[in-house]
C-alpha cells in the first residue's frame, strides 16, 4: 500500500502465487526434477509423498506438435499419430505424474496452445477456496505467460527451478517494482490489426525501457480495445521487456468470462469481489489519474500497418517502408539488420526443378509462411481477417506458390469452429494453410523440414530465405535453420506474403500477383474492412464453442487415454529411455546446504557479443545430424529421423547438455566471428564442439567462465539454459547486461551471474577470452548479497570490479 515510497526504496518481497502453469517441453523437466526428489527424500530417509505441489499446477501439452504434413486435408490427424509415435514415452511420463502427483492437471495433446487454455478456461480471475476469496495469480514455465495479464491476473515467466520452488511453497524473493503506465486514447484506424498495435507498442516500451518493471494500461482507449487485443499486448511483455503488462478488469473483462463459458454466478462473484477492494475499473466513475514511476502515451489512431524482423521482435518496419527496409538489410554489414550482400549478388535469381515444375528463388523469398502461435491465433479478428483475405484472394484467382510451406495451427478448437461456421477455413485450406494441430509449431522452431529441393537450392545457393509467421520471437536459428529472415505479422499479413511469395515488395505500389484475366491484384484488392471483421466475428463466435471445446478437451483424447502408466507414487527409471533418464542434480545430497565455491584460473570457454538469446543457448528445434547429442542418440540405437527436437528431449540430461550453444548461428568471437556450435580450447588452441571443449576442460579440473554482451540470455523461459552451463562446468557468467529470468535460473544452478559496471565491457577493459580469470568471492554465502562489488584478476594482471547480480534469494 506503500509503494510509491518502497518501490524507490528496492524493497525485497515474498511473493507466493495463487497457481503454476507449465507447458510440456518446460514441463516434462519439471517432473524429472520432482520424481528425482522423491528418490533423494527416500535416500534421506523421509517420506517421498511429501514432494507434492502446494498449489494448483496445470502443465499443457501444446509444444509437442510439428508441422510435418502440411498440405494435406488430413494434416491435422498426420501430425497427430506421428507426435504421439515420438513421444509416446514422455506422454506416458506426464500422464503418470497426473496421477502420482496431487494438486496437478495435465491438459493432453491436441487441445491448444498453454497461454489460449489458460485465457479461455483454467483463469480464475478470482479464486474461490471454499468461501475464502483471493486474487487468481500465476507463474509459469513459459515467458509468454503474461498473456494472461489481458484478463487482469498478475503472472508472468519464470525458469523451471523456480517454478519448482513455487510448487512446493517456497515464496518467491522479488524486488517490488516500478510500474510504467501506459495510456492510450484514440482508436484504431480502418484495416489495422491488434498485431500492429502490439508490433508498435513493443518498439515503444523498448525504447523506453521496461526491463525488470510491470507496465499497466490505463486510460479511455482501453474501451476500444478487445479482451483478445489486450491479451495479444500482454503476451508480448518479454519481447518489450517488461515483467508484466497488465489491463486491470473493467466490464470488457466480465463480458469476455461469459463469452467463454464461464458461469454468470462466478462472474458475478468475481466483479463483487474486485469492486469491493477497489480493484475494478468503472470508466462511468469519475477517474483520478493515477500514480506511476513513469508514463508513455499512444494515440491509438498513430498505429500503422507493420512487421517486425529480421532477426528481433522489436525491429518494428511500417509496410510502406519495408522493401526499402528489406534492401538495407541485405547492404548493412552482418549485424541484427544486415546480412552483408555484396551489392552485384543482391538480386540474383535461381531457378530450380521442383517436381517438375521450374521455381524460383531470391534473396527474400518466402519459404515457411505460418499461421500460428498463442499471440494472435487467440484473437477471432485478425483469424477471421486471414480468413476473409484468403476467400478475397481465392476468388480473385491467386495462389500460393507450391515450394512454399504453409500451415495453420490455432491455439484452440473454439479457432476451428468459428473458422467451419464462417465459411472461411475452405479458403484458407485452398491456399495451403490447412490445419496442422492445436500447439505452437513453427513459432517455437517445430516448423519441420522443408522440401529437400527447397532445401538444396537455399544451401547450395547461400539463398537468404524469408519466413512469416504470426508468431511472437523470431531470433537467428529459431524458426528454421534454414531461413535467415524471419519476419512477425498479423495472421492475414502472413496469407498476403505467402500469396506474394517474397518479403521484398512495397505493397502500396506492387502488386500481390496476377488474378483471373491476367489482372493484377493489389494489397487493397483483396483487404477487409474493420466493420466486415467486426460483424462476423459477432455472428460467428459463440459461448457454446468454447463450453463444447473444453468439455471435450476434460474427456481426454483416444490415443492419451490409450496410454498405460504404472500406479507407482515412485518413478521406475528405465536405463535404456532416450527420453527420461534420473538427473543428477538431486545425487549424493545431504542435510547441509553447500557454501561458495572459489573459482580460481578459470578459462574463457566461450565469448560472445550483444543479444545471445536462450534460443543460442538452449536450442529448442531440431538435432543436427553431426551434432554432439546426434552422436550421443545414434550411439543408443536412435535413428535421425528419429531423432525429433531439442525440446523434446529435456527428460534427457545426457541430450541436452550436449546441445547447449548449439545453434548454429550463434556466434563466438573466439572463433573469430565465425557462426556456429564451437569454441576453441585455449590451452591447446584446438577447435572443438562446445560440449568436447567444456568437457575436456572438467577432465582436466579446470573451471571455465562465459563472457557475454548486453541482453545475455533474453528469450524463453528455459531452465535448461542453466541445467547445462552448470553441467558443462560453467562457473560464472560475466555479462554487460542479463535478462531476470535467466540470471535467476543461472542463480538456482548455483553459476554465478555478473554484470560489467555501468560504462565497462570487455572491449574497454582489453579483454580478449584467451586470459585466465579469478573470481574473489566472500567465504560465506551469508555475506553474498545482490548488488555487492566482486572484484575479478586475470592472468594478464588485469583487474576489474563486478556487481553480483542475483534476483532471488
Amino acid at each position: 500500500m506503500g509503494w510509491e515510497k518502497t518501490s524507490l526504496e528496492q524493497v525485497e518481497i515474498p511473493f507466493k502465487p495463487s497457481r503454476v502453469i507449465l507447458q510440456d517441453f518446460t514441463g516434462v523437466p519439471v517432473l524429472v526434477d520432482l520424481a528425482s526428489m522423491r528418490d533423494a527424500m527416500s535416500e534421506l530417509g523421509g517420506n517421498p509423498d511429501k514432494i507434492n505441489p502446494m498449489v494448483p499446477a496445470d502443465l499443457v501439452i501444446d509444444h509437442s506438435v510439428t508441422a510435418n504434413v502440411v498440405r494435406s486435408q488430413n494434416a491435422i490427424q498426420a501430425n497427430m499419430e506421428l507426435e504421439f509415435e515420438r513421444n509416446k514415452e514422455r506422454f506416458a511420463f506426464l500422464k503418470w505424474g497426473s496421477s502420482a502427483f496431487h494438486n496437478m492437471l495435465i491438459i493432453p495433446p491436441g487441445s491448444g496452445i498453454v497461454h489460449q487454455v489458460n485465457l479461455e478456461y483454467l483463469a480464475r480471475v478470482v479464486f474461490n477456496r471454499d468461501g475464502l476469496l483471493y486474487p487468481d495469480s500465476v507463474l509459469g514455465t513459459d515467458s509468454h505467460t503474461t498473456m494472461i495479464n489481458g484478463l487482469g491476473v498478475v503472472g508472468w515467466g519464470v525458469g523451471g527451478i523456480d517454478a519448482e520452488a513455487a510448487m512446493l511453497g517456497q515464496p518467491m524473493s522479488m524486488v517490488l517494482p516500478g510500474v510504467v503506465g501506459f495510456k492510450l486514447h484514440g482508436t484504431l484506424r480502418d484495416g489495422v490489426t491488434a498485431t500492429d498495435l502490439v508490433l508498435t507498442v513493443t518498439q515503444m516500451l523498448r525504447k523506453h525501457g521496461v526491463v525488470g518493471k510491470f507496465v499497466e494500461f490505463y486510460g479511455r482507449g482501453m474501451e476500444e480495445l478487445a479482451l483478445a487485443d489486450r491479451a495479444t499486448i500482454a503476451n508480448m511483455a518479454p519481447e518489450y521487456g517488461a515483467t508484466v503488462g497488465f489491463f486491470p478488469v473493467d466490464h470488457i473483462t466480465l463480458e469476455y468470462l461469459k463469452m467463454t463459458g464461464r458461469e454468470d454466478e462466478t462472474v458475478s462473484t468475481i466483479e463483487a469481489y474486485l469492486r469491493a477492494n477497489k480493484m475494478f475499473v468503472d470508466y462511468n466513475e469519475p477517474k483520478i489519474e493515477p500514480t506511476y514511476s513513469s508514463y508513455i502515451e499512444l494515440d491509438l489512431g498513430d498505429v500503422e500497418p507493420c512487421i517486425s524482423g529480421p532477426k528481433r521482435p522489436h525491429d518494428r518496419v511500417t509496410l510502406k517502408d519495408m522493401k526499402a527496409d528489406w534492401h538495407a538489410c541485405l547492404e548493412n554489414k552482418i549485424g541484427f539488420k544486415g546480412y552483408g550482400i555484396p551489392k552485384d549478388l543482391q538480386n540474383r535469381v535461381v531457378k530450380f526443378d521442383f517436381h517438375g515444375q521450374t521455381a524460383e528463388l531470391k534473396h527474400g523469398t518466402v519459404v515457411i509462411a505460418a499461421i500460428t502461435s498463442c499471440t494472435n491465433t487467440s484473437n477471432p479478428t485478425v483469424m477471421i481477417a486471414s480468413g476473409l483475405v484468403a476467400k478475397k484472394a481465392y476468388e480473385l484467382g491467386l495462389e500460393v506458390k507450391p515450394w512454399i510451406k504453409t500451415s495453420l495451427a490455432p491455439g484452440s478448437g473454439v479457432v476451428t469452429k468459428y473458422l467451419l461456421r464462417s465459411g472461411l477455413l475452405k479458403y484458407l485450406s485452398d491456399l495451403g494453410f490447412n490445419l496442422v494441430g492445436y500447439g505452437c509449431t513453427t513459432c517455437i522452431g517445430n516448423s519441420g523440414d522443408l522440401d529437400q529441393i527447397v532445401a538444396d537450392a537455399i544451401t547450395e545457393n547461400d539463398i537468404i530465405a524469408a519466413a512469416v509467421l504470426s508468431g511472437n520471437r523470431n531470433f537467428e536459428g529459431r524458426i528454421h535453420p534454414l531461413t535467415q529472415a524471419n519476419y512477425l505479422a498479423s495472421p492475414p499479413l502472413v496469407v498476403v506474403y505467402a500469396l506474394a511469395g517474397t518479403v521484398d515488395i512495397n505493397f502500396e505500389e506492387e502488386p500481390i500477383g496476377t488474378g483471373k484475366g491476367n489482372r493484377p491484384i493489389f494489397l487493397r484488392d483483396i483487404w477487409p474492412s474493420s466493420k466486415k471483421v467486426s460483424e462476423i466475428v459477432h455472428s460467428n463466435v459463440l459461448v457454446d464453442m468454447f463450453k463444447s471445446t473444453y468439455e471435450a478437451i476434460t474427456k481426454g483424447n483416444p490415443m492419451w487415454n490409450q496410454l498405460v502408466v504404472p500406479t507407482a507414487d515412485v518413478y521406475s527409471w528405465d536405463p535404456n529411455s532416450t527420453y527420461i533418464r534420473e538427473p543428477p542434480f538431486f545425487k549424493g545430497m545431504s542435510m547441509d546446504p553447500p557454501g561458495p565455491h572459489s573459482i580460481k584460473d578459470a578459462y574463457c570457454l566461450l565469448c560472445f557479443g550483444d543479444c545471445v538469446t536462450t534460443d543460442h543457448i538452449s536450442p529448442a528445434g531440431s538435432i543436427h545430424k553431426d551434432s554432439p547429442a546426434a552422436k550421443y542418440l545414434v550411439d543408443h540405437s536412435v535413428k535421425p529421423g528419429d531423432f525429433n527436437s531439442y525440446g523434446s528431449r529435456r527428460g534427457n540430461y545426457e541430450v541436452m547438455m550436449r546441445g547447449t550453444f548449439g545453434n548454429i548461428r550463434i556466434v563466438n568471437k573466439l572463433l573469430d566471428g565465425e557462426p556456429g556450435p564451437k569454441t576453441i580450447h585455449v590451452p591447446t588452441r584446438e577447435k572443438l564442439y562446445v560440449y568436447d571443449a567444456a568437457m575436456r576442460y572438467k577432465n582436466d579440473g579446470q573451471d571455465t567462465i562465459v563472457l557475454a554482451g548486453s541482453e545475455y540470455g533474453t528469450g524463453s523461459s528455459r531452465d535448461w539454459d542453466a541445467k547445462r552451463t552448470m553441467l558443462l562446468g560453467v562457473k560464472a557468467v560475466i555479462a554487460k547486461s542479463s535478462e531476470r529470468i535467466h540470471r535467476s535460473n543461472l542463480v538456482g544452478m548455483g553459476v554465478i551471474p555478473l554484470c560489467f559496471k555501468s560504462g565497462e565491457d570487455m572491449d574497454s577493459i582489453g579483454l580478449t577470452g584467451q586470459e585466465q580469470y579469478t573470481i574473489h568471492l566472500p567465504s560465506s554465502v551469508h555475506e553474498m548479497q545482490p548488488g555487492q562489488d566482486i572484484v575479478v584478476t586475470t592472468s594478464t594482471r588485469k583487474s576489474f570490479t563486478c556487481t553480483l547480480r542475483f534476483d532471488t534469494e
